[in-house]
């Protein structure tokens, strides 16, 4: 029998953060390790119970999810973040992604997508839907060339880049198997091969690493 998925719930609102509690307890292969009224203790927890994905919070005092989030993706054997918020506005979504998190969700999301949505995160991959990545691409055509980083893709090959071209844009696996005639095998290689050459910790930060490098506008 595998582990349980290892919780951390940072919310500064006592009533959600029971009610997330009750959710995540009472689901099989998850429990709740410990919770976090403020930014500060969401790192500090994240550090001492060892959480495979930490529910995060954009307003939080002493510190804000986004710097939480951070400091939390910059610890030894970092867990995924997941943020959940009542704010849907571009600058979160992209500050929260730039910061390491490896999805963004409204509060309002039903319980069954939210216990998805930590299964998906904490087996290491992203959870971007289409509606965020739409905002992301707007946000970087509007951004200046100059702040943008195409130097980041120096050693990624040509099919490489397709392949990541293709991630920026929002395209499952199984698309992009289509898209480019590849089989699943070469695909998932593919993408290993490019989360290694650009440092990347799932699918979150390869879309990061498009977007900054271009991508999305090809």
């Amino acid at each position: 029998m595998s582990e349980p998925v290892r919780v951390l719930l940072a919310d500064d609102e006592a009533l959600l953060r029971g009610t997330l509690r009750l959710l995540v307890d009472a689901t099989p292969g998850m429990t709740v390790v410990a919770e976090a009224g403020t930014g500060r203790e969401a790192v500090t927890f994240a550090g001492t119970h060892s959480p495979d994905v930490v529910l995060m919070d954009i307003r939080m005092p002493e510190l804000d999810g986004i710097t939480a989030t951070a400091a939390v993706t910059a610890l030894p054997d970092a867990p995924r973040v997941l943020v959940l918020t009542t704010f849907d506005l571009d600058e979160y979504v992209y500050r929260a992604l730039r910061a390491g998190a490896s999805g963004f969700l409204l509060k309002d999301t039903p319980p069954v997508r939210l216990l998805d949505a930590i299964r998906v995160v904490a087996a290491g991959e992203a959870l971007l839907a289409p509606s965020v990545t739409r905002r992301l691409i707007a946000e970087f055509a509007r951004m200046p060339a100059a702040r943008r980083a195409p130097n980041r893709l120096d050693g990624v090959t040509p099919r490489e880049r397709d392949v990541l071209t293709l991630i920026t844009r929002g395209l499952s696996n199984a698309e992009i198997e289509q898209h480019l005639h590849l089989s699943r095998g070469t695909v998932k290689t593919h993408i290993g091969r490019l989360m290694t050459k650009l440092a990347a910790r799932d699918r979150a930060q390869l879309v990061i690493a498009g977007y900054e490098s271009g991508l999305a506008e090809r």
